[in-house]
């Protein structure tokens, strides 16, 4: 039995970041070795086993063979005759498909060191096209290291565009999608995520709420950039630039989903934009079981972003009406997630550099949660009983 670190952790260590957490594969061994070794065994499809002190993940070498359409469409073998290079085979991209032994010896069958060196991301085998969630993970892998200037290797992104065509990505579940999505959104550039997807046409099957925002114009004179679609990720990544949090970055690229509604003979204006963007990112929620935090701050800002903008032309009453249907006096953290995601449309043209309004809604929130009921009782007004409950919006207006 021999036991090899694989995957992430060698490509972190060649890579020179530190190593969040570690895989190991097993070689000629069964489950019983494993288990007489007070391995605990985790793994349902195909045995992978935790270590009774690190509580590191342990599989056993395997191959995967397509026997159905989809994500869970495969045979495996873990026998003992198995080995490391058949195991490796099976992984996406060759920058993944490393091992070390124990003496820290790097094995490096599919050349994933000189695509590391050369910042490509290369598939590993034409088996590639046998698992649509790779199409996803180039994605996401491409957002991780484009500030280093990785790149998708042409022939893999042909090889995702055939997999597109082919309909195989159709097979992919709504979890599986959010879950790389999710992790796309807490990385370094995260726009390249959407735009991995778009290069192959991948886009219009798995969001095609923001694959129909390209072509639609905006006006000049608030986005150079014109286009909505290009505005949509210019705003990602000013919202990572501002924030950390994948909460802030989702509601900043969906803020103009409902640009895509407007009639054709209304560009390059899209009045109604914000009420009619709030249905799609519900369905789009819906459809891919994405967490209410994250709607709930994605609907606000779809709501309020232009009068946030706005805000000197407001009158007094309109901006407490926004304060209390943004829920700002439940879930003040909530308003001010959607002032950073406003911040970021507001600057992603790198028009405007300062973004007052931040500041202004800061101080008219704080000012507004003084004022309470005890102020007019010390002054001799006087209570009196209200046929219905009254929200804070009532006595302040």
């Amino acid at each position: 039995m021999k036991v090899y670190l694989v995957g992430g952790a060698v490509r972190d260590r060649l890579l020179g970041f530190p190593v969040q957490e570690r895989d190991w594969v097993v070689v000629g061994a069964t489950p019983e070795d494993l288990l007489k070794k007070h391995y605990r065994q985790v793994g349902r499809d195909f045995p992978v086993f935790l270590h009774p002190e690190t509580n590191e993940e342990y599989a056993l070498a395997r191959t995967e063979r397509k026997s159905a359409p989809g994500y869970y469409g495969f045979t495996c073998d873990f026998s003992k005759s198995v080995t490391l290079e058949e195991d490796l085979a099976r992984r996406d991209l060759t920058i993944n498909a490393m091992a070390m032994d124990e003496h820290g010896h790097l094995i490096d069958p599919y050349q994933g060191q000189r695509d590391i060196e050369k910042k490509i991301l290369r598939h590993v085998s034409p088996a590639f096209v046998e698992d649509p969630v790779r199409v996803l993970r180039v994605a996401r892998f491409a957002s991780r290291y484009y500030h280093l200037g990785f790149r998708i290797a042409n022939e893999t992104r042909l090889l995702m565009y055939s997999m597109v065509k082919r309909g195989e990505l159709s097979h992919l579940v709504p979890e599986r999608v959010w879950q790389e999505w999710q992790k796309s959104l807490g990385e370094r550039n995260p726009e390249h995520f959407i735009l991995s997807l778009r290069s192959c046409d991948a886009l219009k099957v798995i969001l095609p709420e923001m694959n129909s925002l390209f072509g639609v114009p905006n006006p000049y004179q608030y986005h150079q950039e014109i286009d909505s679609g290009i505005h949509s990720l210019m705003t990602l990544q000013t919202a990572s630039e501002l924030s950390q949090e994948p909460l802030i970055r989702f509601a900043a690229l969906v803020h103009d989903l409902g640009k895509a509604l407007t009639p054709i003979h209304a560009w390059p204006k899209h009045y109604d934009h914000e009420e009619n963007g709030i249905k799609i990112i519900r369905d789009l929620c819906s459809r891919l079981r994405i967490p209410n935090d994250y709607r709930d701050l994605a609907v606000a800002v779809s709501r309020i972003h232009l009068n946030i903008h706005r805000v000197l032309d407001l009158r007094s009453s309109t901006i407490v009406k926004l304060l209390e249907h943004s829920d700002a006096f439940r879930r003040p953290q909530l308003f001010y997630k959607i002032l950073i995601a406003c911040q970021a449309d507001a600057q992603s043209c790198g028009k405007t550099v300062n973004y007052y309004q931040a500041q202004l809604w800061h101080e008219i929130f704080s000012q507004c949660v003084k004022v309470t009921p005890q102020i007019f009782l010390a002054q001799g007004y006087e209570a009196k009983p209200l046929r219905r409950p009254c929200t804070k919006v009532a006595w302040l207006v």
